[in-house]
């Protein structure tokens, strides 16, 4: 796709940005909540056996956002059920007073908030995961469901399909094991509608940012793949193509000691016919689905984008270099010691709870944009010099030692440069359409920008969902670093970016802003409910 001849991406990313003064259709939609669908798939029919128990890393948060390195340590079959534990699996219940819309029936243990390590819009979590499963996993070769409620995989399918699977993905190396990201629509959209495209794409983003930093403190690898053939693997899952979309294809590198590497062995063409599906289906609880055009237009266009750019293709589309003017150093960051597995226990939001009694420290917000910062979603695309994506901008309202302002972050130099001044609060309170944050009271909240435009010009359609699994994956980082903080998180989607196109004065840049991150000090003696599953 070129500019001169640009796809519907192009245009759903504009509507996207300019939904606070143009709301997108339908605009007077109201969710059913009594018809609301699962927050997961349930297959019936088919076999479940239990993971075994999660191992845990020791590995502290500080080292694993800085990843493995060059290491690539093969997985194991515990390694895998610690990997989607403390990704997707339910970690306890929680209850807390708090601002949010749902405060109301999270009470009836029907709508019980079980928690988990993973941030998702809305607190749906429409993410599918699949395991395709070859020679040497430990279990019968096959397609396997992660049902998370159950810690537990049910298998779909029996036999090895993984050299389907090599064809359709076209890894960097043969494989024998893969994970699969799906995406729902139905568990999102019956609440968010034609908007609902916007925030999965950010949700596949949080749960790969979960799996590097969970699989980096086990010195392992995650590096998906996002340019496939989705309607080859859709048919192989036995997936209606407009019900659930395939969004990252993970290859694992996998412990094999009675055989060779995938590597030095790759698989061998399967002698099952091509016609071997998943017969299985989920069952759904909703009585009615409704249908929304965009959405559906929207996936229709990424997924049909097969053609996958070369390698490089991103750096033209690269985040713009902080701006020029004086710069205010920041301190080293703050040590976060919390082990990986006990932080990304303690996410959560803090939905409405944040108050200003005390100012954060500036080293504290030092950890927070370097978390953010260094937050990526790798793809097979990557070139050997690009640079990030996304670019971090502060709106500062009660940080110690940093006036009050707008700021953009330079993570070269690791400093703020100023771009608005004076306190910003009003402003972002002004132009919050929902009632769950009061943005005057947060002691900081991060803007993370994409030129989005650019990056579909680059790489075509697809290129879409790297966008939002970027934002994703920095939301991600976010969250996880402000529980090791101590500090009260929350990220929102429900604000006018045409304001701060305008406020950050990046009219002219390319750049959208496609989320907003609070952090800060929370009310004390919260009086909460909660329950840790073991």
């Amino acid at each position: 796709m070129t500019p001169d001849n640009p796809g519907f991406a192009h245009a759903y990313a504009t509507a996207i940005l300019r939904r606070g003064r143009e709301p997108m259709p339908p605009a007077d939609f109201t969710p059913d909540w009594g018809d609301a669908p699962r927050r997961g798939k349930y297959y019936p029919q088919a076999s479940t056996f239990a993971l075994p128990a999660p191992p845990a890393s020791g590995v502290d948060l500080d080292t694993a956002l800085r990843g493995p390195g060059d290491a690539d340590e093969p997985f194991t079959l515990p390694l895998l059920a610690g990997l989607l534990h403390h990704s997707y699996g339910l970690l306890g219940r929680r209850l807390g007073i708090q601002a949010n819309t749902d405060l109301a029936a999270l009470p009836s243990y029907a709508h019980a908030n079980w928690h988990r390590a993973t941030a998702s819009g809305g607190g749906l979590y429409p993410c599918s995961v699949y395991w395709i499963a070859g020679p040497g996993a430990g279990v019968t070769p096959g397609v396997y469901y992660y049902a998370h409620a159950r810690h537990a995989m049910q298998r779909l399918l029996t036999g090895d399909v993984s050299a389907r699977v090599n064809a359709a993905v076209d890894p960097p190396r043969p494989a024998r094991q893969f994970l699969i990201i799906g995406v729902k629509y139905w568990q999102n959209a019956f609440k968010y509608n034609n908007f609902s495209y916007h925030a999965v794409t950010m949700d596949v983003g949080t749960l790969l940012q979960t799996w590097r930093l969970w699989a980096g403190a086990q010195g392992r690898q995650i590096r998906p793949v996002l340019w496939f053939d989705q309607a080859a693997l859709g048919d192989l899952l036995g997936l209606a193509p407009d019900d659930e979309a395939l969004f990252a294809v993970v290859p694992l590198t996998w412990a094999a000691p009675d055989g060779p590497s995938p590597a030095a062995d790759p698989p061998q063409p399967t002698r099952r016919p091509a016609t071997v599906r998943v017969r299985h289906h989920d069952q759904e609880r909703s009585r009615t689905l409704l249908r929304f055009d965009t959405l559906h237009r929207i996936n229709r266009s990424t997924a049909a984008a097969l053609d996958r750019p070369a390698t490089g293709s991103l750096a033209s589309a690269a985040a713009h270099p902080a701006p020029g003017g004086p710069r205010l150093p920041l301190p080293a960051a703050a040590p976060m010691p919390l082990p990986v597995e006990a932080a990304l226990t303690a996410r959560r939001s803090s939905f409405g709870r944040f108050l200003h009694r005390r100012p954060m420290a500036a080293p504290q917000l030092a950890a927070l944009l370097q978390a953010a910062a260094a937050s990526t979603v790798p793809s097979e695309i990557d070139g050997p010099a690009d640079r990030p994506l996304a670019r971090i901008y502060a709106f500062i309202n009660h940080v110690a030692d940093v006036p009050a302002g707008g700021y953009a972050y330079d993570p070269q130099e690791h400093s703020l440069v100023a771009v608005t001044d004076g306190p910003p609060g009003a402003f972002l309170q002004r132009n919050y359409f929902l009632a769950n944050y009061n943005l005057e009271q947060a002691a900081v909240v991060l803007v993370p920008t994409v030129r989005t435009h650019a990056v579909l010009d680059a790489t075509g359609e697809r290129g879409y969902n790297l966008v939002n699994a970027t934002v994703g994956a920095i939301a991600q980082s976010f969250y996880t670093a402000a529980a090791a903080l101590g500090l009260g998180a929350g990220v929102a989607l429900g604000f006018d970016s045409v304001s701060y196109l305008e406020e950050l004065r990046l009219t002219d840049s390319g750049e959208f802003p496609l989320l907003i991150m609070l952090a800060g000090d929370e009310r004390g003696q919260p009086g909460d409910y909660r329950y840790e599953l073991r």
